[in-house]
């Protein structure tokens, strides 16, 4: 593949459940596009190697990263965007809660743009469960109040942006605190933000993270302690000029 118009990572940690349906769609959709995808097995303890190595041997799609140890679910993604080629970089979620095609979304956008310019695509998910909506909107409010920026659906992919706003950027966390320094950082520098409506279905194989009520409350009580980190980090970050 020439220089692709975005890479995007996908974490992996414990996943070799769901990476013969993630690769098989992420063949579909993204063959002949202008998209590299960067598979980061994040210190897996079962066989997510083995398995990467086995389903994208011969793809020209695929590039894949091995993480010996699992030092977050943001370190994951930082080393991946280190080794991404393209000219708009992201990331999205190997559970196939997110499908991969959404990443289309974005490229259609950045194709129709009539020149270069900075820009921030990220998902908005539609169709949810109520409970999951009021707890989405409860961490909104919190973290907008927090940060002093209206910030909503943070946990939402994919995310995608410039080249020039990742490397703007000095600092990025190395736990799930990653969606909401991005997300925020962007924000705080003015980019324009561009949501698109995605699908978020259940998970098909594996345990979630965040997939029980118990699980929601656990996530949210970290969700305020990143948030704390999140706003002395965002201290630093400083407005870019424009393309």
């Amino acid at each position: 593949m020439e220089k692709p118009k975005i890479s995007l990572v996908i974490p992996c940690y414990n996943e070799a459940e769901n990476l013969e349906r993630l690769v098989t769609r992420c063949e579909e959709v993204f063959s002949e596009k202008e998209i590299e995808v960067i598979l980061v097995d994040n210190g897996s303890i079962d066989q997510t190697s083995e398995e990467i190595t086995k389903l994208t041997a011969h793809s020209k799609v695929f590039r894949s990263i091995r993480i010996n140890v699992n030092k977050g679910y943001g370190y994951g993604i930082h080393v991946g965007l280190t080794e991404a080629k393209g000219d708009y970089l992201g990331w999205t979620h190997a559970d196939l809660q997110t499908d991969p095609i959404d990443v289309l979304l974005a490229l259609n956008i950045l194709q129709n743009q009539t020149q270069d310019k900075d820009i921030f695509i990220k998902g908005k998910r539609i169709n949810r469960p109520f409970f999951d909506t009021i707890f989405a909107w409860g961490m909104a409010v919190f973290e907008t109040l927090t940060l002093g920026k209206f910030l909503w659906d943070i946990n939402a992919q994919p995310n995608i942006f410039s080249r020039k706003f990742y490397e703007s950027l000095n600092f990025l966390p190395n736990d799930f605190s990653i969606d909401l320094f991005v997300y925020a950082a962007a924000v705080k520098k003015d980019i324009p933000i561009k949501r698109v409506p995605v699908s978020f279905p259940p998970r098909q194989a594996g345990v979630g993270s965040n997939d029980s009520i118990k699980k929601k409350i656990q996530f949210s009580i970290k969700a305020i302690k990143f948030s704390l980190k999140v706003k002395r980090k965002l201290k630093k970050v400083k407005k870019c000029p424009r393309f």
